[in-house]
């Protein structure tokens, strides 16, 4: 078994907010059997709380008896940015992770002059490196904090097995957030069928978002198999739930305002995250104007910084019945129904995506392709195409471990 967690600086660990960390590798397990899990940390670089976490974490791995299977990695992200506790230098690195520019890192030449993208192609590098000669199935875990106060929680791109694995912890799950961003990194992890959910723990410099990250981390580890299964740890359990009281529930994005170049924009002050508001409560100013709430719901990731092109989202809670139609919809493979109507085809020979003509689409609400697990991702003068990570997903894959 092979174990290495990379040293650093015991003055700068002290000091959790910002550091140089100068090394990809944050520490590995290899024992070359069983599952591999993947996290990354430090995407953005004002959050450094989940490298702190996770070298804590894997450093201490001992004191749960030994690792008999399984393999782990962490990795910082944005290293550059990480040292000068900025979000990013000119390209926010989880908005790279667009198809046409993964198709450059393999490709090449990429833009060395732009730190961000050399980031990203280092850490591109590291990634396949696993895929193509690790062993699976792989679980793909990013973690990051957020710039107002919020209860932890987790964004997943909407298939079943991210739905499935999400459910273990005691946190709340917000669901088809790549609908309105594109080119985060595990909506790219995502199109290669694996399971990637994002770790939301607190606030940039709050302490207890770094304990949030290690319980996390920890519960991660058990729950694909890689901690023995004797290993107790209920505390972290309950730490994780006691902030949530016990909410577990799956939400939905109702609406998103996204900041525009050029455009001035402040959050009105004082707003948590999952904080209940009213429809045309004032939430911003834009430009030295009001901007009110469009709907009804909770405020999700209020924007309280000022690097960042999402300003805020409005999300509510799914009902359960929803959710239970949802997967049945999508256990009988429901879409492939759809392009019996007039208008409705599929993009291409892999099924994973519909051009539906907007005569049509009228008659059939966004909340119907949702409950499918499509959501918009292109819109023509006639038309638009929805997009399905279903029928990439590698269900049979993760069949022992969900």
């Amino acid at each position: 078994m092979t174990w290495q967690i990379i040293e650093m600086d015991k003055a700068l660990e002290k000091n959790r907010k910002h550091q140089n960390v100068d090394q990809r590798l944050i520490g590995k397990v290899e024992t070359g059997v069983g599952p591999t899990v993947i996290f990354t940390a430090g995407i953005h670089g004002n959050e450094p709380s989940g490298v702190h976490a996770l070298r804590d974490v894997l450093s201490g791995l001992g004191l749960f008896g030994d690792v008999r299977q399984g393999n782990v990695y962490a990795f910082a992200g944005n290293l550059s940015a990480l040292k000068e506790g900025i979000r990013f230098h000119e390209r926010d690195l989880n908005r790279l992770w667009t198809l046409d520019r993964v198709r450059q890192l393999e490709t090449g030449p990429i833009d060395t002059g732009i730190l961000d993208i050399r980031e990203q192609y280092d850490l591109y590098q590291e990634l396949q490196r696993i895929i193509q000669t690790g062993s699976g199935p792989f679980y793909f875990i990013d973690l990051h904090t957020t710039s107002s106060r919020t209860i932890p929680f987790i964004t997943i791109n909407d298939t079943m097995i991210n739905r499935r694995f999400s459910l273990k912890f005691p946190v709340p799950v917000v669901l088809g957030i790549e609908e309105y961003l594109d080119g985060p990194l595990l909506t790219y992890i995502n199109e290669l069928g694996y399971i990637a959910i994002g770790f939301e723990a607190g606030q940039h410099d709050d302490e207890i978002a770094f304990k949030n990250q290690v319980a996390f981390i920890h519960l991660v580890l058990k729950e694909t198999g890689i901690l023995p299964g004797k290993s107790d740890l209920r505390d972290y359990a309950d730490e994780l739930a006691q902030q949530t009281k016990g909410r577990h529930d799956f939400f939905e994005i109702l609406d998103y305002h996204r900041i525009q170049p050029g455009e001035s924009f402040e959050m009105e002050a004082g707003f948590e995250n999952f904080q209940p508001i009213r429809k045309k409560e004032r939430l911003a100013k834009s430009n030295g104007n009001a901007v009110y709430a469009s709907k009804g719901g909770r405020i999700f990731m209020p924007l309280y910084q000022k690097q960042g092109e999402d300003g805020f989202f409005i999300i509510r809670k799914i009902p359960q019945v929803v959710i239970w139609l949802s997967s049945l919809l999508r256990f009988i493979r429901f879409d492939s129904f759809l392009t019996l109507l007039p208008g409705v085809s599929w993009m291409s020979e892999k099924k994973d995506a519909l051009r539906v003509n907007l005569h049509v689409a009228r008659f059939m609400a966004r909340d119907f392709f949702h409950l499918l697990g499509y959501r918009t991702k292109q819109k023509g003068n006639d038309y638009l195409v929805v997009r399905n990570r279903e029928r990439a997903a590698r269900t049979s894959e993760y069949s022992e471990y969900l």
